[in-house]
């Protein structure tokens, strides 16, 4: 019985001495970034005289725009099909202007040749798992921040 009374106190103890050691260290690093050097002086900032005005065209606008070959105000329907047309073209490999299943699905077929290593016509696990799409990396964006200065010897 005292086993289990030694091992209940100190599974309690050791819940105290992380929540202490987590909530020490979360008081230090404040997760802001250092405030600039001018508001640290006490002076004044530069700030723009007038507030920066978004563009002209809307986001329908620019739409519009990159349908409207002939920039003549309207889009027609050979206009408004152009990219359907070229998308068809580069699937049609043949030229005769019908789709066959093999014509449709000729990135699939490639696919699977390239997977089957070992031609038998059948995939085992681990030539499927060649097949999984690429994951693009997320891109963060850089960041505009000044450098972190080195923290002073005052500060500790």
């Amino acid at each position: 019985m005292w086993r289990y009374l030694a091992a209940g106190v100190g599974a309690v103890l050791l819940i105290i001495v992380g929540y202490t050691f987590a909530t020490s260290g979360a008081a230090q690093r404040s997760g802001l970034p250092n405030a600039p050097l001018a508001a640290m002086a006490g002076q004044d900032a530069e700030l723009p005289d007038s507030v920066p005005e978004a563009s002209a065209k809307t986001r329908e606008q620019k739409r519009f725009g990159r349908y409207d070959k002939d920039k003549d105000g309207a889009i027609t329907r050979a206009e408004y099909l152009a990219s359907r047309r070229k998308a068809y073209a580069r699937l049609d490999t043949n030229g005769d202007g019908q789709l066959s299943f093999d014509e449709w699905a000729a990135k699939t077929t490639a696919r699977f040749a390239t997977a089957d290593a070992d031609k038998n016509g059948a995939m085992n696990p681990t030539e499927f798992a060649t097949t999984a799409p690429k994951r693009r990396a997320r891109v963060t964006p850089k960041c505009a921040c000044p450098a972190p200065s080195p923290p002073s010897e005052d500060e500790g």
